[in-house]
């Protein structure tokens, strides 16, 4: 088991979450094979999208329904700073996670995060476990709750 599975594991444990984490053995580089694999709707794959804070120099997370894309212009007003393209290098250092496995839960840093309205029309929803491999399901509630998220619209139209 990688590092950054057991890290979500161990902080799944620790926030009382009894999910099951599902080991996706084919291929899921977009929401849409995600949501294949899975059997769900495609916005029902919440996608860790993380930006650079460029004043602050901090990552910011912003869970959006696997359908959208992040309104940069909308997500800057919302953090209150310009954004711009996080690295793998940026995310993997403060998130502790490589990109495609980009988790909302298990962060090795503290991290600011957003989410998108559109997860909270569903009873449940997937979300990456550390890995590009894994995912959990989780009640958007839930996720809200556990990763401090702000609900807000930050997607294109």
């Amino acid at each position: 088991m990688s590092k950054s599975l057991k890290r979500v594991q161990k902080h799944m444990d620790e926030l009382g979450l009894t999910s099951d984490i599902l080991h996706v053995t084919v291929p899921t580089n977009t929401a849409q094979q995600a949501a294949d694999v899975i059997g769900c709707a495609v916005d029902q794959i919440a996608k860790s999208v993380i930006f650079l804070g460029t004043q602050s120099g901090n990552a910011i997370l912003f869970l959006t329904a696997g359908g959208r894309r992040v309104d940069v212009k909308a997500a800057s007003a919302l953090a209150g700073e310009p954004l711009g393209k996080a690295d793998a290098a940026l995310i993997r250092q403060q998130t502790g996670f490589a990109i495609g496995g980009v988790s909302p839960i298990g962060h090795l840093n503290p991290i600011r995060a957003f989410m998108d309205p559109r997860l909270a029309e569903f009873d449940v929803i997937w979300a990456a476990a550390g890995t590009p491999h894994h995912m959990f399901d989780i009640a958007p509630a839930l996720l809200q709750d556990k990763t401090g998220a702000t609900l807000a619209v930050f997607t294109e139209e």
